[in-house]
């Protein structure tokens, strides 16, 4: 049986919702080959193929050749782990398009930091670290990022998003709710359970926000190059939350926090549309 998807946020068709994309033509790739659409090896003895980027070519080849060519202006979006993809591919994406076209990338969640847990370990980074091994990722990372560091480091957006050359757009939260519970404060980190509540729904202590506050200052740190070039676009927002494009109570223009100037919908299309000097 087909299911279909009502799109929000970014992908919603309501122009009181969605201002500057609501008329756009949209495709959403599903995700599932677990490296972040980077995968391009083949391990026999176990028989395993790992085919992510090229997916990613297919489907992006396949909808250009159904009229996507044509597009005036394009702009590739992605959500936590698509989030990373569209740094990973952004170039890639770009690449297909002639001169003429507007083509930018925007990762929505996808700004993972190589981060200390609460135990003094680095639980992403031994994650990372899995996946560039299973999938034989070390020569297809970007190379501007492998010749210097290692491969499972240049899984990291800090260490790869200023050798981007397509326009992008950073979306995230500092209290990013998926890095906190799978990161930040892991149960292989936590084995008490005294960052349940916190890492779960964001009820955290004054000590726990203290730690958290030092995770936020290392997303701003980490970004502030990148932030310097006309080119590029941040949103970082303290919502407890992982994904805000495709949301309609976080994309949606009225709907900014106190202290935020304007919502994530008008500073997108501001940064995409270039009204505004930064």
């Amino acid at each position: 049986m087909e299911k279909q998807i009502n799109f929000k946020g970014i992908l919603s068709s309501k122009v009181a919702e969605n201002p500057d994309f609501y008329n756009w033509n949209k495709a959403e790739v599903r995700y599932c080959d677990g490296a972040s659409f980077s995968g391009d090896s083949e391990n026999k003895t176990a028989q395993l193929q790992f085919r992510g980027k090229r997916i990613f070519l297919a489907v992006i080849e396949d909808l250009m050749a159904k009229g996507m060519r044509y597009a005036k202006q394009a702009l590739l979006n992605g959500c936590s782990s698509g989030g990373l993809s569209a740094i990973l591919r952004c170039d890639d994406f770009s690449s297909l398009f002639p001169h003429t076209t507007k083509v930018k990338c925007m990762s929505d969640a996808g700004f993972f930091l190589d981060a200390v847990d609460i135990s003094g370990a680095r639980s992403l980074r031994r994650m990372y670290s899995g996946v560039v091994n299973t999938q034989g990722l070390q020569n297809l990372l970007p190379r501007t990022c492998t010749r210097h560091l290692d491969p499972t480091m240049c899984l990291f957006p800090q260490n790869i998003i200023n050798q981007v050359r397509t326009p992008l757009f950073i979306l995230n939260s500092a209290f990013d709710s998926w890095q906190i519970e799978n990161s930040i404060a892991p149960p292989s980190a936590d084995p008490s359970g005294s960052w349940h509540n916190c890492s779960s729904s964001f009820n955290c202590n004054a000590s726990q926000m203290q730690f958290l506050e030092g995770f936020k200052k290392s997303m701003l740190d980490a970004l502030k190059t990148f932030s310097m070039s006309s080119k590029n676009g941040v949103f970082i927002s303290s919502r407890w939350a992982h994904c805000q494009a495709e949301r309609k109570d976080t994309w949606f223009p009225g709907n900014s926090q106190p202290g935020e100037d304007k919502g994530i919908a008008v500073a997108v299309g501001d940064w995409y549309f270039e009204r505004t000097k930064k």
